[in-house]
Parts: C-alpha cells; sequence; structure tokens
C-alpha cells in the first residue's frame, strides 16, 4: 500500500525555522516526484516545492526561494523541507504528494496520492 506521512509542523514565531518529513511507504522515493503543497483557508492549495527523481532536480515558489530547501535521504525513504526564516504567511497546512508513475517532472506530475497535512503556524 502506497503511503505518505507527513509531519514536523508545530507553533514558531517569523524568523524561526522548522524541518517537515515526508516519510514514504511502498515505494522507493528517489524513482518519484515529491512535491510540498500548502493549504491556507480561503486560499487555493499551493505548490511550495517539489523534487524529482533521480537527479533529484528541484522547484520552489517563489516565495520560497531562498528560505527553504527541499532534500531526500534515500536510507530513511524521507523527504525533508527545511523551511527558514520563517514568515506568518508561511501559515497552513503542509501536504506531500506523489505521482504513482516513476520519474516524472514537477510541472507535469500528477499528484494523486497524499499524505495527511502537518500544521505549521506562524506568528509575528
Amino acid at each position: 500500500d502506497v503511503q505518505l506521512q507527513a509531519f514536523g509542523g508545530g507553533l514558531v514565531q517569523a524568523w524561526e525555522s522548522l524541518r517537515l518529513s515526508c516519510a514514504a511507504s511502498g515505494l522507493v522515493l528517489d524513482d518519484y516526484v515529491i512535491g510540498w503543497f500548502r493549504q491556507t483557508p480561503g486560499k487555493e492549495r499551493e505548490a511550495v516545492s517539489c523534487i524529482v527523481a533521480g537527479d533529484g532536480a528541484t522547484y520552489y515558489s517563489d516565495s520560497a526561494k531562498g528560505r527553504f530547501t527541499i532534500s531526500r535521504d534515500n536510507a530513511k525513504n524521507t523527504v525533508y523541507l527545511q523551511m527558514n526564516s520563517l514568515k506568518p504567511e508561511d501559515t497552513g497546512v503542509y501536504y506531500c504528494a506523489t505521482d504513482v508513475r516513476t520519474y516524472t517532472a514537477c510541472a507535469r506530475a500528477d499528484f494523486g496520492v497524499w499524505g495527511q497535512g502537518t500544521q505549521v503556524t506562524v506568528s509575528s
């Protein structure tokens, strides 16, 4: 059974950091694209970051560039999102997701498998 589990969120103050984790079971993460998404009440779900299989090319939203880093630990079958210099606008529920197909590009992925979200709240 293919499952993703996101965890690591919490309540922090602005300028602090968090590291989110996306742990996978039923698949080898190194073979799949993984995306991080943020859902905020009243707003559309937003793609925050993405890492592709193999060479690990990455994508970041404009707001995430320079502050967030996505990475993969193949030994732990886990993808991380390091979130530095957090801002109140980073607040939301963060989800990780993947395409059931292997070796897909971030821009063309069909994210059909989603993990349970983890709440990130950044206070001013």
